[in-house]
């Protein structure tokens, strides 16, 4: 069984910090990246206050497609290069929108999302999937979740192997 639980009075630096660390230890030898993926979206609701969604889409041929969350249904596919989550893969790199609505082209799969973090995965240098973090709160997330995300995204690039 595992227990993994972020302390009351972290640090931002901290959450991460312990957020990494949780990470490795569920997809260190796990070579199922659907299972990676599952594991780290639960980690990921446990861990980051003020999300509504927490999970991963999947670069499949062309596009994106749904994995592993926590949250309310969302989008299927989507069009790499459109919404929040396509551009990220298109240009490989974070997208920190901190008004989704004044986002081109934004994909509104939950009404209730202000404020979106999206970082892509890259395995074998391309972008195999992204992580997709939406929040009800404008402006929800800044330099520092970035940059914790962007060190799980990469821990993750390296395990992504199914």
């Amino acid at each position: 069984m595992y227990d993994f639980a972020p302390a009351s009075n972290a640090t931002k630096a901290q959450l991460y910090d312990d957020l990494l660390s949780a990470a490795k230890a569920l997809t260190q030898g796990e070579p199922d990246a659907i299972a990676n993926m599952a594991n780290v979206a639960a980690l990921i609701w446990q861990f980051l206050p003020d999300l509504n969604w927490a999970g991963f889409y999947r670069v499949v041929a062309d596009e994106l497609v749904l994995g592993p969350f926590v949250g309310k249904p969302a989008c299927i596919r989507i069009a790499i290069g459109q919404g929040v989550c396509g551009t990220a893969v298109s240009e490989a790199r974070a997208q920190r929108v901190d008004d989704v609505h004044a986002f081109p082209g934004h994909i509104a799969c939950d009404a209730d999302s202000r404020s979106e973090l999206v970082l892509p995965i890259i395995a074998d240098n391309r972008v195999v999937a992204v992580i997709d973090l939406d929040s009800p709160l404008p402006a929800r997330f800044d330099a520092e979740d970035e940059q914790g995300m962007m060190q799980l995204a990469a821990l993750l690039g390296d395990r992504m192997v199914a």
